[in-house]
């Protein structure tokens, strides 16, 4: 069984504290064959809206080849970004792309309420009923599908992520229930732009997607998919990596992906 984790933060992110060598020190420790550091590269300022003009690599650049070759022939390391909000200016995560070094993989991820909602991050979500809840997400599928139609990155991350801040930190169990609709629009837009979908394991709680949105991706044909802890820490990285492999096993999938140079590998599950 290959394990790779293709979603992990390191300091490079405002809300990470890792090294690389400490993440790649945790992925052999998890057993894992593989990484993909993803540190956060948004099109706004973290904690604000106001507009990112430039990302310093500076700090990766210097850490990821001295963990390779510190790691050599126990995991491989590639590097990768988390591309935040492209939806709040698509012009500026060209720009970043543009500037970044070569990357082996990009996951498109929206962590914002959406336009209706004046691009609040989800986090940030305030205890309501359920039409309000769904109101948000409704709000948040359509940037979505802008990004997809996008589709200038590898794998769409965390489809399901306000699901993360409604049932874990405001203690509902709504489902994406009433939105397939939408899904099934974004699921077709990354296909037709050649991206995939990130099953995100969600350190250890329900993953993101869950097995009916992989089902529905698979149905529509989907293959390209990724497995990634979304760890910002030692103890998540690797987190229920391989059971989530057997979850795609079960939702039709025979192959997971990973990346190199930005061009996927199908590994059999």
């Amino acid at each position: 069984m290959y394990l790779a984790d293709y979603h992990t933060h390191s300091a490079a992110s405002p809300d990470g504290s890792l090294t690389v060598n400490q993440l790649a020190e945790a992925a052999v420790r998890a057993g894992l064959d593989e990484i993909c550091v993803t540190d956060h590269v948004d099109t706004v300022l973290w904690g604000s809206h106001a507009p990112r003009e430039h990302f310093d690599w500076s700090g990766l650049l210097a850490q990821v080849p001295q963990a390779r070759e510190q790691y050599a022939g126990r995991l491989t390391i590639r590097l990768g970004a988390e591309l935040g909000e492209a939806p709040m200016g698509f012009d500026r995560a060209e720009r970043l792309l543009e500037e970044s070094p070569g990357l082996d993989f990009v996951i498109g991820s929206v962590h914002m309420a959406g336009e209706k909602f004046h691009h609040f991050d989800l986090y940030y979500i305030e205890k309501k009923d359920e039409t309000y809840y769904h109101s948000v997400i409704d709000s948040y599928l359509e940037d979505v599908l802008r990004l997809a139609r996008w589709g200038k990155f590898s794998v769409l991350g965390h489809l399901t992520l306000p699901l993360r801040y409604i049932n874990e930190n405001l203690g509902e169990e709504l489902t994406f229930d009433g939105h397939f609709d939408q899904c099934r629009e974004i699921f077709r837009a990354l296909i037709e732009s050649g991206c995939g979908i990130e099953c995100n394991t969600n350190r250890g709680h329900q993953p993101l997607p869950d097995a009916p949105l992989l089902k529905l991706y698979r149905e529509q044909g989907g293959e390209i998919i990724t497995l990634g802890s979304d760890a910002h820490s030692a103890e998540y990285v690797g987190c229920c990596i391989r059971e989530r492999q057997e979850l795609l096993r079960q939702c039709g999938f025979r192959y997971f992906t990973t990346f190199e140079g930005g061009k996927p590998r199908f590994r059999k599950l």
